[in-house]
């Protein structure tokens, strides 16, 4: 899961890294060599998922960043974000 981002794009690999420094445990390696089970555990499974998609979705953006196709198009909507898109009410 994820491998083949961390080893192609450095901006998935730093992601990794910051998961790694995060959690003061290596993800990294139990993401890519076990054992399963304890990948498997709840404590670890959310920040692996969260580590994958979010290194997937810094290599996205840093490929659409260099696009050509970026000076013409955004993207319409933001998933996972808990950025308001109104004014506070009162």
């Amino acid at each position: 899961m994820g491998r083949e981002l961390y080893d192609r794009f450095p901006a998935a690999k730093a992601v990794f890294e910051e998961a790694d420094a995060a959690l003061g445990f290596s993800l990294t390696d139990l993401i890519f060599h076990g054992p399963e089970e304890t990948l498997r555990l709840t404590e670890h499974t959310q920040p692996a998922i969260l580590t994958v998609s979010t290194a997937a979705a810094r290599v996205l953006a840093e490929r659409w960043a260099r696009s050509r196709l970026c000076r013409r198009w955004q993207p319409a909507t933001r998933l996972g974000s808990t950025r308001r898109t109104s004014p506070p009410g009162p």
